[in-house]
């Protein structure tokens, strides 16, 4: 948005901040328009010491324009009253951009007078957020593949401790592999982009869910020829021997510490808690359990787990709550955290 405003008195802080203040809140209402297509001018005068302060306000967008007049003994109540005179006439005029479509035309019109209009929406003048793209994905998963695994790693294992698959009958590969692939494939709809994150959670419940649904055709039957044992594909061990030879000796001058990484304590620690988690989560439902975890491990809020999940926002603050309560009463998290925490319970 194009703003200029010109002072024709002593330009305080107080007073730019609150024009700068009242701007903000006029942009928010104004973001279905292309920016550079939307100008505002303001002008503020000091009238007399009597009347006080004058603010007065133009706005041109593509689809109309509007101006706005305010006097008022200070300068702060003139620019809020100018703005909120000029933040009712933007309300009224996208109330009746949305409508206007929708009314019903004059039979009684020749048909090559009729005004052909059209929504405001398929104009050159609205302006849309931009959608998911494939490099928006890659640049996703290069960087936060790791957390994205993690996630599926949690779900398999809850999927087999409910014996609803098989163990190590999905790996963590198939189901990245399926959810990059849809990610990138033309078959979804792509969100916006602030909506990329809880997306591609959600093309990993649906990869987890196709990979877990039983075959139709016993797909699921063992072939008595196949050997279980597992194949070994290296033959060699000459990689390992290439990379680090017996008779190398490591000293300090060739480790160089990593602040990023965690240290083997706090790994420990980390996957101990962990367990204790995913074991007093058995024996919640599935909704709770998945609610939880993304709230409070992948550190979704509400609204991202309803788009992940597709449940409504009451029955995942519901679930988030069963799921805490749950754990609160689990033995071994109390017996773990015992003394942390105040009498009450809270976890």
């Amino acid at each position: 948005m194009n703003v200029h405003v010109s002072y024709r008195l002593h330009k305080t802080p107080a007073v730019e901040k609150d024009i700068q203040h009242q701007i903000e809140k006029l942009r928010k209402r104004l973001q279905v328009f292309r920016p550079e297509l939307v100008h505002l001018k303001g002008f503020v005068e000091e009238i007399s010491a009597r009347e006080g302060t004058g603010v007065s306000l133009n706005l041109r967008l593509p689809s109309g324009q509007m101006a706005a007049q305010a006097e008022a003994p200070t300068a702060a109540a003139a620019v809020k009253s100018a703005f909120e005179d000029l933040l009712q006439q933007v309300n009224k005029h996208k109330d009746l951009l949305r409508s206007r479509h929708k009314w019903t035309r004059r039979q009684n019109e020749a048909p090559a007078r009729r005004n052909v209009l059209v929504p405001f929406e398929q104009t050159l003048a609205a302006a849309f957020p931009p959608l998911v793209s494939a490099e928006d994905v890659r640049s996703y998963v290069n960087v936060n593949l790791s957390r994205l695994e993690r996630f599926v790693e949690r779900e398999i294992y809850f999927r087999e401790t409910s014996d609803l698959v098989a163990p190590e009958s999905i790996s963590k590969e198939e189901v990245i592999d399926e959810t990059i692939a849809a990610a990138l494939g033309n078959d979804q709809e792509k969100p916006e982009r602030l909506a990329l994150e809880p997306w591609l959670y959600r093309l990993a419940r649906n990869a987890l869910d196709q990979l877990c649904r039983p075959e139709e055709s016993n797909g699921g039957a063992v072939h008595l020829e196949d050997s279980a044992r597992k194949r070994n594909v290296k033959a060699s061990d000459e990689p390992e021997l290439q990379f680090h030879q017996p008779d190398e000796a490591i000293t300090e001058e060739t480790i160089i510490a990593d602040a990023r990484v965690a240290t083997p304590e706090q790994i420990v620690g980390s996957d101990e808690m962990m367990r204790l988690i995913a074991s007093a989560l058995r024996d919640v439902s599935a909704a709770h359990r998945e609610a939880f975890i993304l709230h409070a491990i992948e550190g979704f809020d509400v609204g991202e787990i309803s788009a992940i999940t597709g449940v409504p926002p009451d029955s995942v603050l519901n679930s988030i709550s069963a799921a805490r309560d749950h754990l609160r009463k689990s033995p071994a998290l109390v017996q773990q955290f015992k003394g942390r925490f105040a009498a009450t319970g809270t976890a």
